[in-house]
């Protein structure tokens, strides 16, 4: 069976150009929906976003719908990106490392560096906070076999006692503690990450070496005692995660 179309074109021919055509008809559409949906184009020096024309131009928004009757967010969300980051270029090239000009902890600098998330509490499948504090939480508690923190002493990574473990907050979804609430000696409540803590019933302790003792004084707080919004969640993680860079000058010099 001769499949030949032509001298110099046949079907094996034909189908190759076709998918080359597909596929690059196929890669313009995705760039262009990347711009629907809100991916940056940055200058790697400067930061601005920078809007593409031509093929890649797509004068449409996209728009997706939140659960729980929360609402629509539209994409591109231009100008939401913060673009005034406290610290400066070790050097001027693309990729240059960042030297902090403040207190990255709190201006959230590299791995203390937090997304602006929703100011709302992240919920369950029915539609109530799924993270709340235990002694709120009806049919909630301690297995009696572990070990319950409330009132243990909190040991920073300086050694010294930051304060008192207070309540515990909840993932009631996952069944599990996710913050430590700290009743801070400089009288301030506070919430860490479980998963930064070591519990020990011995010493009736529980240490946090991701930030000293002095700096639970500007840890980021919550604004109310019956739930935690995910902005909030997002801002604590960053401030403690970030302390295993920052909190001490020796933990960002070299090791050898």
């Amino acid at each position: 069976m001769n499949l030949t179309l032509t001298p110099h074109l046949d079907v094996a021919a034909l189908v190759f150009y076709a998918f080359v055509l597909f596929f690059i008809g196929l890669v313009f559409y995705l760039r262009r929906e990347d711009r629907r949906e809100g991916y940056p184009l940055e200058d790697d020096l400067t930061g601005r976003v920078e809007s593409p024309g031509g093929l890649l131009h797509s004068a449409t928004s996209k728009s997706f719908k939140l659960p729980f009757g929360h609402g629509t967010v539209t994409t591109p969300t231009k100008g939401r990106e913060p673009v005034n980051i406290a610290a400066r270029r070790t050097e001027n090239f693309s990729g240059a490392p960042l030297t902090p000009t403040g207190n990255p902890l709190v201006d959230g600098v590299g791995p203390a560096a937090w997304a602006e998330r929703a100011k709302r509490p992240d919920l369950d499948w029915e539609g109530h906070p799924r993270i709340v504090p235990i002694s709120a939480a009806e049919g909630f508690s301690v297995e009696q076999r572990d070990a319950d923190p409330r009132g243990y002493k909190v040991v920073a990574a300086d050694g010294n006692v930051a304060g008192t473990v207070s309540d515990l907050w909840i993932d009631k979804a996952d069944r599990l503690i996710r913050y430590l609430q700290i009743s801070t000696t400089g009288g301030r409540e506070v919430l860490a990450p479980m998963t930064m803590a070591s519990v020990r019933r011995a010493t009736s302790t529980v240490t946090i070496d991701a930030i000293t003792a002095a700096q639970y004084a500007e840890a980021p707080g919550i604004e109310s005692a019956a739930a935690i919004t995910v902005y909030e969640e997002e801002r604590i993680v960053a401030y403690f995660g970030g302390g295993y860079l920052y909190a001490t000058p020796g933990r960002s010099e070299p090791m050898l």
